[in-house]
């Protein structure tokens, strides 16, 4: 194909993995695919209907969101410390750098040890790379100087829940050093369960589900601390009320309703709560349970298994919400998560992704190796792991750990998924063809993934010069998805390059655009292909709209440089190619539009008048 304009998501190895490319094809990752606006599933904690729950959450919490510094001294002053140190400090907190981060500040302590700003940077080091011990010796400083610090609270509450020491807890809330009302109103819920007293525990969370802004949360929570402390039906009478008044529905309280089900021996409404709940697209964890509780095997309430770890859910749910706008925020919450509760895999998920976000793939592969082989989310994690290689460019690396688990797993679709892509990236196309066709064996035909395998293969083949088998997968694919704007876009525009079924591949590439007229790649292909059909005019229209929407993309100012030509806007087409120069072009491009600037475009040849007219009705050819 000259130049068949997929959208970018979907071309060159270094997009193959693109999560707008591959919409539910990995073990959705969290937060990177932490991704609230849909489901997320395996650490989300996203609402199934609705996101009020992230909403009050995000209205709630009442801390700084300088998740990094304490309101102390502007960061322009140096204080006591070498200004070496300190500018390398500050360059290391920028850059999220905690190793380093966490290094330089302990030596700026070391000459100005009761600086507030120093003190706080060095605490949220430590804690976002699990260092608790160290982060609790900080906050011990931190509030015998008197200073207000969030999460120097937060840290403090911590290492006293690790110690099982509840009454300090409640004596720090008393005194003031507090994180903000709904972290503190669930902190001290578990703290009274902690010592026993569960009617002020659950009075504590009726408290905060008195507020409207807390009552989802405060409910969920009162509800795991009753199935703690053996009330099932209790716990379950809550989980099963109403949306609007109860329980709000999210991943954790679906997957702890359905515990508390199996528990009661009520089997059968637990396997009913998860199907109507996921449908058939249910990730490794709910996949699991729902196969015990449907063999009617032995099922137990361990969402949580003590109060410590009720307190850990707290902290996991927080940062699962904050991971989508503070990155930062959400991994020192998923640390302290952590910190109580080591077998909380989802919360390494996190963590590890969040790692990511921040640019840090170093400490996520970490992250990630904190999630055990037999944990039910460990796939995911494998999946993270080889994300993280292929985007340090160890593609071999992260080949060999999806190989792994493609043979360790060979009933996982998604194992040769993710293997197809990284090949086809690596441009060894064969392959890949091979494992996108294992996948294709390994999904139900009713998966609504399936049709995403197919337009990889098909991407796989055309690659190999295999039109025939292309086409069949790419119709393929949109006998499963009617209305898939890029593949639609993509089988168009290669009938077109072809110069074969020309009415079909004009409706086909107009119909994405139907769909998409903001995509300024599918429009861009449309306004191709009445280039190569001799229709300038028209697609000079097109192209000027794909401009419009891809200003700084070369191929479509290259695109109308050429149209504008055709038309006789010599002028403007010059323009558009120096402009397409300036944007970075592929090296194969570059030689080619500079020849176009030294002596523009020559006339289309006979043949290829021929090709670019075939089979277009009389009153249509040329331009």
């Amino acid at each position: 194909m000259t130049s068949g304009r997929l959208p970018p998501v979907l071309t060159g190895a270094g997009t193959c993995w693109s999560a707008a490319a591959q919409p539910n094809l990995w073990l959705q990752r969290g937060s990177a695919a932490l991704n609230f606006g849909h489901w997320d599933t395996m650490t989300g904690n996203t609402a199934v209907h609705g996101s009020g729950q992230k909403a009050a959450l995000l209205g709630a919490l009442a801390l700084a969101l300088n998740t990094w510094s304490l309101p102390a001294q502007a960061d322009t002053e140096a204080g006591a410390a070498p200004a070496g140190v300190y500018l390398s400090a500050r360059a290391a907190r920028q850059a999220a750098d905690l190793t380093a981060a966490s290094d330089l500040f302990a030596q700026a302590l070391e000459s100005d040890a009761a600086d507030p700003w120093l003190l706080g940077n060095a605490l949220s080091a430590d804690l976002g790379l699990g260092r608790i011990e160290a982060a609790a010796d900080l906050a011990d400083r931190i509030v015998e100087a008197g200073l207000a610090s969030p999460f120097a609270h937060l840290v403090l509450t911590v290492s006293n829940a690790r110690d099982g020491d509840w009454r300090a807890i409640l004596s720090d809330l008393k005194a003031g050093r507090k994180v903000g009302p709904l972290v503190d109103g669930l902190a001290r819920g578990y703290a009274w369960l902690g010592l026993g007293d569960d009617a002020a525990a659950l009075s504590a969370f009726d408290e905060l589900a008195a507020n409207s802004d807390f009552r989802a949360f405060g409910l969920y929570h009162k509800a795991l601390a009753l199935a703690l402390s053996g009330d099932l039906a209790g716990s379950e009478a809550l989980f099963s009320g109403p949306e609007a008044k109860g329980v709000q529905r999210t991943r954790r309280s679906i997957l702890a309703h359905a515990q508390v089900l199996g528990a009661l021996g009520r089997s059968d409404e637990a396997v009913a709560l998860l199907d109507d709940s996921f449908g058939s697209d249910l990730d490794e964890p709910l996949a699991a349970l729902r196969a015990r509780l449907a063999a009617g095997g032995p099922v137990t309430f361990d969402l949580v298994r003590s109060p410590q770890e009720g307190l850990a859910e707290v902290y996991f749910s927080i940062a699962a919400v904050l991971a989508e706008g503070d990155a930062e925020a959400g991994l020192l919450y998923a640390r302290a998560a952590l910190a109580l509760n080591e077998r909380h895999a989802e919360a390494a998920l996190l963590t590890a992704e969040l790692f990511q976000t921040l640019g840090q793939p170093t400490l996520a592969r970490e992250a990630y190796g904190l999630v055990p082989p037999d944990s039910p989310v460990f796939i995911a994690a494998e999946f993270g792991r080889a994300e993280v290689l292929r985007d340090t460019g160890e593609e071999e690396a992260a080949l060999e750990v999806l190989t792994g688990l493609a043979q360790d797993r060979p009933d996982l679709a998604d194992a040769e998924v993710g293997r197809g892509d990284l090949l086809r990236g690596l441009e060894r196309h064969e392959e890949a063809e091979a494992a996108y066709g294992r996948a294709i064996e390994l999904f139900s035909q009713d998966s609504g993934r399936l049709w995403f395998v197919h337009f990889m293969r098909a991407l796989a083949r055309e690659a190999q010069g295999d039109w025939p088998g292309a086409e069949a997968d790419l119709r393929r694919s949109l006998d499963l998805r009617p209305d898939q704007p890029q593949v639609l876009n993509h089988l168009g525009y290669s009938l077109v390059d072809r110069g074969e079924k020309l009415d079909e591949a004009l409706a086909l590439i107009a119909q994405a655009v139907d769909l998409h007229p903001d995509n300024g790649a599918i429009v861009d292909s449309l306004g191709w292909a009445y280039y190569r059909l001799g229709r300038y005019a028209e697609a000079v229209e097109q192209l000027e709209k794909a401009a419009t929407l891809e200003a700084n993309d070369p191929v479509v100012n290259d695109h109308l440089g050429d149209a504008y030509w055709r038309v006789d806007r010599t002028r403007e087409a010059r323009f558009q190619w120096n402009r397409a120069l300036s944007l970075d072009p592929a090296p194969a491009d570059i030689e080619r539009i500079r020849e176009k600037l030294a002596s523009g475009l020559a006339a289309p040849t006979d043949t290829e008048d021929a090709k670019e007219t075939a089979g277009l009705p009389a009153g249509n050819q040329g331009g």
